[in-house]
């Protein structure tokens, strides 16, 4: 194998994928990254056995072939070259040497045919749908998903296709985020399918938010094929919790705020709030909310903010950390917030839009 192209054309492929490569790997092989020469094409894939990444360049191909080299120590060198700089890579048996001026290296390589990668995913079908949307999707719920929890399924995010919109939904059994858009002409089967948090967050990572992506749901793998990268990555076997009950229907008790007032008041009272448990009380009465936060050291907090409320005198306790989470997601300048009672979950949404819910369990204080 041998070829040459400018570094930029080889740093942006590398820095597309060397997200997935893990500095400590049970496998010596995952440390590398997979080089493919053909035609005028490179094409380095990166993965840790749940993510897979291909990002591509063109390059000048004297002699096509494919091997795998340290992925890290590849993206370094490339890094530390002079801007505008000509690299040229060859295998040499079981080395590969990179030149560029006067500068030479040298890197140990391990074969092509031991690197695992991703072919076929057995997709029933694809679909294309703006990159926005999909980013949209995953910003406005990925921070609800659990972390290490022994809950595996929630330690990721549920993508859900219906005939007319696609839909994710991120719960960690305390708060629930839920967002969805429409789909424009493309018709999806009904589906449901958890992708993992390091491929949510590895995906948010790639999308530029501008063009088209095409979408592709296997039975065990997603794919989305981005400009100049393929994504892919394992899904979840498990079954996602039915949700749409977590949600509550009764909106009895609706108060609507100024969102970024709320937000401020919420952040100056949570300064004062048990660092552990970060629990904040509200006190709903016609027409104001109060706010008050205590913790272990006897200081307090206390804010009263108003609100457009005609509903039952309510006290309810929710970690305020959830509730600055969701108001970050909402981009309306007004926000709705609807409860039950003191003993259940609030509803935070833009007023009249139910394409995005957040949902947050109370806390006893």
């Amino acid at each position: 194998m041998k070829f040459s192209a400018g570094r930029e054309a080889l740093l942006k492929p590398l820095q597309a994928v060397i997200g997935v490569v893990e500095r400590r790997q049970t496998m010596p092989i995952l440390a590398n990254v997979l080089l493919v020469a053909r035609g005028d094409q490179l094409a380095i894939t990166a993965t840790d056995l749940e993510v897979e990444l291909v990002a591509s360049a063109e390059v000048s191909v004297e002699a096509g072939g494919e091997v795998t080299v340290p992925g890290r120590k590849l993206l370094d060198i490339c890094r530390a070259l002079p801007d505008g700089a000509e690299v040229a890579i060859a295998q040499s048996g079981d080395k590969v040497s990179i030149k560029s001026g006067r500068s030479k290296f040298t890197l140990a390589t391990l074969p092509a045919a031991e690197f695992p990668t991703v072919e076929d995913i057995n997709a029933g079908q694809r679909i294309e749908l703006p990159q926005g949307s999909l980013a949209r999707l995953i910003e406005k719920t990925h921070f609800s998903m659990a972390q290490q929890d022994v809950r595996y399924y929630l330690n990721g995010l549920l993508i859900e296709t219906a005939s007319k919109h696609i839909r994710a939904v991120a719960t960690d059994g305390h708060r629930l985020a839920l967002c969805q858009v429409e789909l424009d002409g493309g018709k999806m089967p009904e589906k449901q399918v958890i992708v993992p948090r390091k491929g949510v967050l590895e995906l948010q990572r790639l999308m530029s938010g501008e063009g088209k992506l095409g979408l592709e749901l296997g039975s065990n793998h997603i794919r989305i094929q981005l400009e100049g990268i393929r994504f892919t990555s394992k899904l979840i076997d498990g079954r996602f919790p039915e949700y749409e009950r977590v949600i509550p229907k009764d909106t009895a008790n609706e108060l609507t705020a100024d969102r970024q007032v709320l937000r401020g008041a919420l952040q100056r009272t949570a300064i004062l709030s048990n660092e552990k448990y970060r629990g904040i009380r509200l006190v709903l009465r016609s027409g104001s909310m109060l706010l008050q936060a205590h913790n272990p050291e006897q200081e307090e907090a206390e804010e009263e903010v108003e609100i457009q409320y005609e509903g039952s005198d309510i006290e309810i306790g929710f970690n305020v950390n959830y509730l600055l989470d969701a108001l970050g997601a909402i981009e309306s300048d007004e926000v709705t917030l609807s409860v039950v009672d003191a003993n259940s979950s609030c509803v935070l949404r833009e007023p009249g839009n139910d394409n995005g819910k957040y949902v947050v369990m109370p806390m006893r204080l």
